[in-house]
């Protein structure tokens, strides 16, 4: 005698269980840099208001968040800022580039975000160059250290800034990425290589310190 109920119940479980396996796998799979190398994943504090209007050249330089530099936040971590509470939020970019207003939300302008990544690495890489875009203003700390700066205003491009002759240690380097806004399109887009302009392999990602 054949029990049908039983059989496609037994299916069910089956195909549950696989889900669930799958589903586990890509949970504890690690983060990585995209396929050509832009960071996606990232720690964002945002919306900062600035001062003033259209002053990113001058606010670039300022610390918005004290110890900027050094900043090493997780998720849900709180700031006061000018009387405003905010909080470090995960974020994945759809594209290559991260839109700080889509993520969110609404249009804001004359104001400044920060996006955090660790990078770990297996071992020591030198040589190392990091290239970043921004809408407007940016400026990017590795390690603590300032190695590349843009001050006025423009469109998104990616790779318009370089730094070169970087190290990477082996284990957790730590990114802080700024980004002011004065108005309009407010994005980041980030990105380490070799000298000769090919992603650097091995790679991958933490979103805490």
């Amino acid at each position: 005698m054949k029990y049908p109920f039983l059989q496609v119940l037994s299916r069910l479980t089956f195909i549950i269980v696989f889900s669930a396996s799958l589903l586990a796998q890509a949970a504890d799979a690690p983060l990585k840099p995209d396929d050509k190398g832009f960071i996606r994943d990232w720690l964002l504090l945002a919306p900062i208001q600035l001062a003033g209007e259209n002053t990113g050249a001058d606010e670039i330089d300022k610390q918005q968040v004290p110890n900027e530099a050094a900043l090493k936040p997780k998720a849900g971590d709180n700031v006061a800022i000018g009387g405003k509470a905010l909080k470090w939020r995960v974020v994945k970019a759809k594209d290559y580039f991260f839109d700080v207003n889509g993520l969110v939300g609404g249009m804001n302008e004359n104001v400044t975000a920060y996006a955090v990544a660790y990078v770990l690495a297996a071992k020591e890489i030198t040589g190392a160059e990091l290239l970043m875009g921004s809408n407007d203003q940016g400026k990017v700390w590795l390690n603590g250290k300032e190695v590349v700066k843009f001050t006025d205003t423009r469109t998104l491009d990616p790779d318009t800034d370089k730094a070169t002759g970087l190290t990477l240690k082996a284990g957790v380097n730590v990114v802080v990425f700024k980004v002011i806004n004065e108005n309009n399109n407010w994005q980041g887009c980030l990105r380490f290589t070799d000298a000769a302009g090919k992603p650097l392999a091995g790679l991958t990602l933490k979103l805490a310190p």
